[in-house]
């Protein structure tokens, strides 16, 4: 009965020490990319990490720690501006070509497959769901619309505005593998998320420097864990959520040093856990990792000392 007991005393002190304590994200690196104004980043399911090189049209690849491993052109020299990048579980790539106003997708080295654009306005993003099918963020129609994985139109919802389900310039969305697709609704300074065909489910944010306010958030990733990760871009920081909208912490701060920030922009999760963060203006890419878990929390040590 009394090691019974204890059990279910420390089951319960267990989960109500994680609660209390979000989880904290640690730099481990970064490198500087090869092209201009880097805005994008998605990390394939071998690890590789896809970024886009805004200024140069271009789309570069590297190894989880920066090693360059190749690129294409993906629309003219400086003037296509190549904003948005997915990776399929295929291993298949997917750019928002901005002033295209289309998406082109790619064989994981950079042949093309093929390109689809109904209905799009200068798209800033897209992103992949678990079942293929590819959600991009219309960013000048104010509104998201999903393709079948091969281009053909599945729907769209949204329009210019401040209420449930309306955007303002919406440059960021990610899908979690529950099928809701999260928005960054930039110029309205919220997330807003959705069922995998638009119904509204919630919203948080607002306009400010405080926890849980952004000021320009422009991309968020959303892996298995469904941790929401913001890039509040010109609060300089990432800030990071329960799924439906609770604030769990933030790091990040102006400057060029290891964990500031020029301009935080593009983000994604990697398979093992890593957050790459595109800065922007600094021309690089850094990467986090969960911190060490925290030593046995005091309370734990005593319960366990009483049924030594």
């Amino acid at each position: 009965m009394k090691r019974a007991l204890v059990v279910t005393i420390l089951a319960y002190l267990a989960v109500a020490e994680a609660a209390a304590s979000p989880p904290q994200y640690e730099y481990v690196g970064q490198w500087y990319t090869a092209g201009r104004r880097p805005s994008d980043a998605a990390v394939a399911p071998n690890g590789n990490v896809y970024v886009t090189a805004t200024m140069y049209s271009r789309l570069e690849y590297y190894t989880p720690t920066g090693s360059f491993l190749g690129s294409w052109a993906v629309g003219y020299h400086y003037t296509m501006w190549i904003y948005g990048v997915d990776v399929a579980p295929s291993g298949t790539v997917y750019v928002a070509v901005t002033k295209e106003s289309n998406v082109k997708y790619y064989t994981p080295t950079g042949s093309l497959l093929g390109s689809f654009g109904e209905g799009l306005y200068e798209p800033r993003e897209v992103a992949v769901a678990p079942n293929a099918n590819v959600y991009v963020a219309d960013t000048n129609n104010h509104r998201i619309q999903y393709y079948a994985s091969a281009g053909s139109v599945l729907g769209s919802w949204g329009s210019k505005g401040t209420g449930d389900g309306q955007f303002q310039r919406p440059r960021g969305v990610a899908v979690h593998n529950n099928g809701n697709v999260y928005v960054a609704d930039s110029d309205n300074c919220r997330i807003q998320y959705f069922t995998p065909t638009g119904s509204f489910l919630g919203k948080w944010g607002a306009y400010g420097r405080t926890e849980g306010k952004f000021r320009y958030p422009v991309r968020v990733a959303v892996p298995a864990s469904g941790i929401v990760f913001v890039t509040d871009s010109e609060n300089r920081r990432v800030q990071y959520f329960t799924a439906d909208g609770s604030f769990l912490g933030m790091w990040g701060s102006p400057g060029s040093g290891e964990g500031e920030f020029g301009y935080p922009h593009g983000i994604d999760v990697a398979p093992n856990g890593w957050i790459y963060v595109v800065d922007r203006t600094n021309d690089r890419l850094q990467y986090f990792a969960l911190a060490n878990p925290a030593v046995t929390p005091a309370s734990l040590g005593k319960i366990k000392a009483l049924f030594k």
